[in-house]
């Protein structure tokens, strides 16, 4: 009975993650839909058929990180509170994260797509730096 007292923890901790960084911020998001919008800026401006293989590679692997940042943020960050004053959050995460997927910038080697994304992200890091206000 002893040894079990001796290992039961005295203390609760939740976090995001495994370690409970706490930092948490959209730019992580944005820095990539910039690098989607640059590759395809670039991608329409050379006609080397290996260059363009590789932008679109590329491109793809940046769209996949804008969504996963954009997740981590939804669904670590935001609490109920912020979807309670911020009621169209949830939409505007959903239509963002099919902009920076298959239907949108992964898809598409156009730059008005990508500066489509990137509103999008805007939109929600002026919601973020608000909740940080509050």
């Amino acid at each position: 009975m002893r040894l079990r007292s001796f290992f039961t923890p005295r203390v609760t901790a939740s976090a995001h993650c495994d370690l409970p960084c706490g930092v948490y911020d959209p730019a992580q998001a944005r820095i990539e839909a910039e690098s989607v919008k640059m590759i395809c800026e670039k991608y329409q401006a050379n006609t080397d058929a290996e260059y363009r293989t590789r932008a679109i590679l590329i491109k793809e692997q940046r769209a996949e990180l804008v969504k996963h940042h954009l997740w981590v943020l939804w669904t670590d960050y935001f609490k109920p509170q912020h979807f309670e004053k911020y009621p169209h959050l949830h939409q505007l995460f959903n239509e963002t994260t099919k902009l920076a997927g298959s239907g949108g910038a992964k898809g598409s080697m156009d730059p008005a797509v990508a500066d489509q994304l990137l509103q999008k992200i805007d939109e929600i890091a002026k919601i973020f730096w608000e909740t940080k206000q509050a």
